[in-house]
């Protein structure tokens, strides 16, 4: 199977079983961190082109389980953690992986934002390292085993 496929597979296996878990996931804590994790996904290479921004106001729009909460809201917080990378990179991405881990209280959420990463990553059909390093460092800060989502 070509990597192109597995990533296409992987992203749509993450979002079935989101689907799957969404009435489990209405909380202020999965909401912030699934937009910290779609920030520091969609500014994984240090800076963040209009088609990633359009990616992420996509799945925001259509993601089930993302219908739980408002989407402008969703959309100003996850532009709010744009800016924070923006400004500086690096302490942006400090304080997004500590929103992150705010998540890791309940595992079905800390699991989510992980599977919402791999979905973000993935929607250009090219989940590429440096996506991949970023959500290793949130499974980190979820005290989730990278492994368990293959990566």
């Amino acid at each position: 199977m070509a990597l192109w496929d597995r990533i296409k597979d992987s992203a749509q296996t993450m979002q079935t079983q989101l689907v799957a878990k969404k009435n489990d996931l209405k909380s202020g804590a999965f909401r912030d961190a699934s937009m910290a994790m779609c920030a520091l996904v969609a500014a994984a290479d240090g800076s963040v082109d209009p088609s990633e921004r359009q990616r992420v106001a996509q799945l925001i729009a259509t993601n089930e389980v993302l219908q739980n909460f408002p989407a402008d809201d969703l959309q100003r917080r996850f532009n709010d953690n744009l800016d924070k990378l923006t400004a500086d990179f690096d302490f942006g991405k400090v304080s997004l992986l500590q929103e992150v881990a705010k998540a890791k209280k309940k595992p079905a959420e800390a699991r989510a934002v992980i599977q919402i990463g791999i979905v973000i990553g993935g929607a250009d059909g090219h989940f590429d390292k440096t996506e991949q390093l970023l959500v290793r460092e949130a499974c980190f800060a979820l005290e989730l085993p990278p492994a368990e989502f293959d990566l």
